[in-house]
């Protein structure tokens, strides 16, 4: 695979710092006067659309990189059903970005297409998790249907991450082809969008292995990184950490905050927004404070199972208060 390397980024302006309540207000920013309750409540606050009507126009790739180095916080979620409608629906909910993990997902290139145009039409950014850094067809394809970013997994060198970047740039800084028709043109045309990506674009590279951690001081200094993306499932599993610890206690080990304050360290060095993959709102706080502002609370499924999950304990309550004898049927996933 070619390698060219990137040139260097340029230096970001400056913008005013965010407070922490700032950050957290963020959050929870509402979505169409959707009352935020521990579960669904599709009650609408007085003249809804005139408060929380959708934005004009969404924020340039460029404009996303830059709130995130600000400190301003972007919140989403991964994407794992192969469904167009739970992506658009999802995107109207008040994430600032969605991904759709083609890496752990079973959807096909038409499929992706269908679910990059319902993120669209909700206004979200879009990010697609690709194959692995030599998965020249899977970035070509997810960035020509119109997708904002890649996230590329499994980086353990800067040898690998300038060849992930080369796929994703146009040359001369990369070595992605260009064709035109194409979705991610149709705004803006063929020199319009081809001659303003290697700026617009938003590559991010996925930090879980032990080989990534060892190599993270190289790795971060490739020009064209954007976020440096903390896996910290993956990350534990290949520092031994299952093995050496009973669940959960891995992710709050002496190792791993050793390896993410070495990540932390070399991000900001190089000016590298830091991003992390969370299930649920609980460390949310812990980790604004550490200096992640790209930030993913799940997937699409797990939000899915938390709220049956929790419609089906109140059902259990509701039963038993009532005298009636109903129970969920035996499941591993609760």
């Amino acid at each position: 695979m070619a390698d060219q390397e990137a040139s260097p980024p340029t230096q970001k302006e400056e913008c005013p710092a965010v407070t922490l309540r700032e950050k957290l207000s963020a959050v929870h920013r509402p979505a169409y006067g959707l009352r935020y309750t521990t579960k669904f409540d599709p009650i609408s606050d007085s003249n809804p659309q005139e408060e929380h009507r959708m934005p004009d126009t969404a924020l340039s790739g460029s404009e996303f990189k830059k709130q995130l180095r600000a400190g301003l916080p972007k919140m989403g979620l991964f994407l794992n059903a192969h469904s167009p409608t739970v992506a658009e629906q999802l995107a109207h909910s008040g994430y600032d970005w969605l991904l759709v993990d083609t890496q752990h997902g079973p959807m096909g290139y038409e499929k992706l297409s269908a679910m990059l145009s319902g993120i669209a039409n909700g206004g979200a950014k879009s990010l697609v998790r690709v194959g692995g850094y030599d998965d020249r067809p899977g970035i070509q394809q997810a960035l020509d249907m119109g997708a904002d970013g890649v996230l590329v997994p499994y980086i353990n060198t800067a040898e690998e991450a300038r060849q992930a970047i080369s796929c994703t740039k146009y040359p001369t800084v990369g070595t992605r082809s260009v064709y035109f028709p194409q979705r991610s043109m149709n705004k803006n045309g063929l020199l319009g969008y081809a001659g303003n990506w290697n700026n617009e674009g938003i590559v991010a590279l996925q930090v879980e292995t032990a080989s990534c951690i060892e190599n993270i001081a190289e790795i971060a200094a490739v020009p064209g990184v954007d976020i440096l993306f903390l896996g910290q499932n993956d990350l534990c599993m290949s520092m031994g950490l299952y093995n050496k610890y009973e669940f959960p206690h891995m992710y709050t080990s002496p190792e791993l905050d050793a390896a993410t304050k070495k990540l932390v360290e070399h991000a900001r060095k190089n000016n590298v927004i830091l991003g992390l993959f969370l299930f649920g709102t609980s460390r949310v706080g812990e980790f604004l404070e550490k200096g992640f502002t790209f930030i993913s609370v799940g997937n699409d499924l797990h939000h899915v199972l938390t709220q049956a999950g929790a419609y089906v304990g109140d059902m259990e309550k509701i039963a038993q208060e009532k005298g009636k004898s109903w129970k969920r049927r035996p499941t591993a996933l609760f």
